[in-house]
């Protein structure tokens, strides 16, 4: 199938999934890049669409895109340059994006297996920062990410981005902080929560086992719900005048000792 004019309703719909209440409206979400598409495909995301622009797409990377794609039933729509240019992010032009179905997981989705390390994060609200922890937390062998009560859109183009695609491999759901809170002590993790404040110091806390880190946001913290028994407060050492670090740099410190202590370092 070929598509020629930027008025093309299928066109403008996908250039919609750009915001929000396009995305909300239609369920959909709209991913770019190489590499995400390919990790989208990786963890069974549901590809309707996938629109390319032939010139760019000569090289391997693309034509196993192209080849996994049509092996999956997607449809391939060849677009012109500017088409493609409308349908990119930024000046991030590859020469692929794909249309989704937006991923709907849940708690009943994520792991709990005796070794399982799952983080929350509350209130995060730059979709930047959230792709960040999800690119940490695939590298650091984290099972699972929490965001709650979230601030941002799961599915924000800058999500999908920075996590380079791990958005679609680690098991990732949004709930209500109550409900995560709930989870966690239904399946009887050991939580701890990082907050300046605390008494404990991130390197004596035992993170292995089955375990959760919960982070809150740059701005507000953790909320009250996350002080309650069970819930153990740690907190990173801050020897110079600020009180705290980018909620990503926060998020790599922990989880590497995570790793550390689990024996993967």
């Amino acid at each position: 199938m070929q598509i020629s004019s930027t008025a093309n309703p299928r066109v403008k719909a996908a250039i919609r999934l750009r915001d929000r209440g396009g995305r909300d409206d239609q369920r959909r979400i709209i991913i770019d890049g190489v590499r995400e598409i390919s990790r989208a495909l990786d963890g069974g995301v549901q590809i309707v669409e996938l629109y390319y622009f032939p010139e760019l797409c000569r090289d391997e990377s693309h034509q196993q895109i192209l080849q996994s794609a049509a092996a999956n039933g997607v449809q391939q729509i060849e677009v012109t340059p500017q088409i493609m240019e409308k349908l990119s992010f930024g000046n991030r032009v590859e020469g692929l994006v794909a249309v989704a179905e937006k991923p709907e997981r849940t708690l009943l989705d994520l792991p709990i297996g005796d070794d399982a390390l799952v983080a929350v994060v509350e209130g995060v609200e730059k979709p930047g920062n959230l792709g960040a922890i999800l690119r940490t937390a695939d590298a650091a062998g984290v099972s699972a990410l929490i965001v709650a009560d979230g601030g941002t859109d799961l599915y924000n183009p800058n999500a999908i981005r920075a996590s380079l695609g791990s958005i679609f491999t680690v098991p990732v759901c949004s709930v209500a902080s109550q409900a995560a809170i709930n989870w966690l002590a239904q399946h009887q993790f050991r939580t701890f929560a990082a907050r300046v404040d605390a008494k404990i110091d991130y390197s004596a806390a035992d993170f292995r086992g089955r375990a959760a880190i919960v982070l809150g946001s740059e701005s507000h913290g953790l909320t009250e719900l996350w002080r309650t028994a069970g819930i153990t407060a740690i907190r990173l050492p801050m020897h110079g005048r600020v009180d705290s670090l980018n909620l990503s740099a926060t998020a790599a410190v922990l989880f590497y000792e995570a790793l550390r202590q689990r024996g993967g370092c």
